[in-house]
């Protein structure tokens, strides 16, 4: 191809040469250039002694050897004129097409155009574009990691002793599968993680092949489902192929309920395409053909959408929970990355995972990447205590925004309503200790109150719920209180939202009303599993009234109690808001001297021990105390 290009230029330069060399000769001088008329007029008269024709181009050379040109017409006559006049004729040698040239010529646009389709179709053969080709939409998108290739190893997932010990055994059925087959015991076909998000399923599932040391085959499940039928059951057939050919090894499907949900739903009925490609599925890991030395391990947040044939032995032989972990899984969690971060010695685990109940595996590891973050902005070579605190309080509650302007009137009023919260939640029992109080906008809130938890908890009591329906209204009431009714604002939006669900979970769904009884009135949708909503029963008019009524009163009550207490602590809550005015964020030993009617002491340290759990979200500008609660 490039030989071809250089002959072509290095033909256009001769011809170039030669045609300067032709004008330089002064044959197409324009000073020369006569009619064709005075041509034949000078060829009649015997002017002219030679002639050089040049397709309808003539150059001549006159009795004085004067150049001229003229362009002839299509003269029949001409020669035999010039032959007569003894005109010495001369012509250019006419050019003579070849024959592959003038195949090439006709031909070209064909050939360009097989070229092209060619081209297209070596690129979707390749899987170019990044998409795959149209030649592999029938072919897995599993990526393939080699035995020994992944390197994590069960030292690198912590808070999840339970579920690793569930899974040690198919490692070790992996690894040697006598002693298992000697008593005649069979290797799991399927292992089913279930566990909220962030939890650590995935990273439990390469522990397993990195642990066992054989092939890895991960992808998730949409990668399986295509908008052209038939499509995901093949690729299906491909995945199980491959993983035939390097058995013993793990196939990982993550998200599983993308292509596993039950089946009669979808649009099609059975001609679905996903029910297509979770038939195939059901019969690849348990039909006519077995699979042996193919362990199947699946990973969803949604196990109450899996079709049940998806679900019994044989095929997901044993479903492993991998929970929020507990303070002491936190602990280990948060020691295994802290390994990554040059912390200070004055930092103790023990203490940041009493601070963090509900923190996810994947929550913690952003607390220390934001703390290491917060480290090198100040060009820090350690992270320490601060910076955990900022990372925890940024994660929970937003940023700060300091650059936010708050009128006196406005910063006076969040004062005495993130008071409120506090001295109310201090004085109803069983309620969690306040460790910070801050009228310092973060996110969409003004200013948080942050509840303490002492310990995980599992169950809640009445009492306890109450104590946090009273604390709920405590900002709304130190508005009302201080300010007057007409001036009570929005920021009790979500407050208001958040008791009102409670009370309403304490009626239909917890059987805490002696009216109502111990009564289940709530339907849940897909079993209700990890946060799904729920929708009512359907219940008799007068029911309902007594649902409405038994709601109503149980906020009303401690709505009152809450009244009753900023009422008697006039004087405490003066001193909190003037406090909040002062030093914008209060500590829990100062919110205890001023509840025992002593004056605060000045913040030493914007740090201290222990941590906050996890916020509601904000729904107006001064959502505040961020408890846990069960609703």
């Amino acid at each position: 191809m490039h030989v071809k290009m250089l002959m072509g230029v290095i033909a256009f330069g001769v011809a170039l040469i030669i045609f300067a060399a032709i004008s330089s000769s002064g044959k197409v001088d324009p000073r020369f250039t006569i009619s064709y008329s005075e041509f034949i007029h000078k060829v009649n008269e015997q002017q002219v002694t030679k002639v050089f024709m040049d397709g309808n181009t003539i150059y001549g050379m006159g009795h004085n050897n004067e150049p001229f040109r003229t362009d002839a017409p299509d003269d029949p006559g001409l020669m035999a004129d010039l032959l007569n006049n003894n005109v010495e004729v001369t012509a250019a040698p006419t050019e003579k097409q070849s024959f592959l040239s003038s195949v090439f010529i006709s031909w070209l646009p064909f050939i360009v155009l097989i070229g092209v389709w060619v081209y297209f179709m070596r690129r979707n053969q390749q899987g170019g574009g990044g998409g795959g080709g149209a030649f592999k939409f029938g072919k897995a998108k599993a990526k393939t990691f080699e035995a020994g290739q992944v390197k994590i190893k069960f030292s690198d997932v912590a808070g999840v002793e339970e579920a690793k010990e569930e899974v040690g055994e198919i490692v070790d059925f992996l690894k040697d599968a006598s002693h298992f087959t000697r008593v005649g015991g069979r290797i799991p076909r399927g292992i089913l993680m279930v566990g909220s998000p962030g939890t650590g399923k995935t990273l439990l599932a390469k522990a397993i092949a990195g642990e066992a040391a054989v092939p890895f085959f991960s992808i998730s499940g949409s990668d399986f489902v295509e908008m052209f039928v038939g499509v995901g059951a093949s690729r299906v057939r491909d995945l199980f192929v491959e993983a035939k050919k390097q058995a013993p090894c793990i196939v990982f499907i993550d998200e599983i309920d993308a292509v596993g949900r039950k089946r009669g739903a979808g649009i099609g009925g059975g001609n679905d395409e996903r029910e297509q490609t979770l038939n195939q599925l059901l019969v690849e890991m348990d039909g006519f053909e077995g699979n042996e030395g193919i362990v199947v391990i699946a990973a969803t947040n949604r196990p109450d959408v899996l079709d049940n044939a998806l679900l019994r032995p044989g095929r997901f032989d044993r479903q492993v929970t991998v929970p929020l972990p507990d303070i002491r899984g936190r602990e280990q969690i948060l020691k295994v990355h802290m390994r990554k971060v040059p912390c200070a010695e004055e930092i103790d685990a023990v203490s940041l995972a009493r601070g963090t109940p509900g923190f996810s595996g994947a929550d913690l590891a952003n607390l220390v990447n934001e703390a290491a973050l917060f480290a090198a902005r100040v060009r820090r070579a350690v992270v320490i205590n601060d910076d955990f605190e900022k990372a925890k309080d940024k994660i929970m509650m937003g940023a700060e925004r300091r650059s936010m302007v708050m009128s006196d009137q406005e910063k006076e009023l969040t004062a005495y309503h993130e008071a409120g919260h506090a001295i109310v939640g201090l004085s109803v029992p069983e309620h969690d200790p306040v460790h910070k109080v801050s009228i310092i906008p973060r996110g969409r809130a003004l200013g948080v109150t942050m509840y303490l938890p002492e310990q995980d908890r599992l169950s809640y009591s009445k009492r306890r719920l109450e104590s946090q329906l009273s604390s709920l209204y405590g900002g709304r009431l130190a508005e009302e209180i201080i300010f007057g009714e007409d001036s009570v604002t929005t920021g009790a939006s979500n407050d208001i939202q958040r008791a009102t669900e409670l009370a309403t979970n304490m009626v239909k769904k917890w059987g805490l009303s002696s009216v109502v009884g111990p009564l289940a009135l709530t339907e849940e949708e897909g079993a209700g599993y990890l946060g799904q909503s729920q929708s009512d029963k359907s219940v008799s008019a007068s029911t309902a009234e007594k649902i409405d009524s038994e709601i109503k009163a149980l906020i009303e009550s401690n709505y009152n109690r809450a009244k009753s207490i900023l009422e008697e602590k006039i004087e405490i809550l003066h001193t909190m808001a003037k406090a909040l005015i002062e030093y914008e964020t209060i500590d829990r030993n100062q919110v205890e001297q001023m509840m025992r009617g002593e004056p605060p002491s000045p913040p030493s340290d914007y740090s201290e021990p222990g941590d906050t759990p996890p916020p509601s979200t904000p729904d107006e500008k001064k959502d505040d105390d961020k408890e846990y609660s069960p609703a």
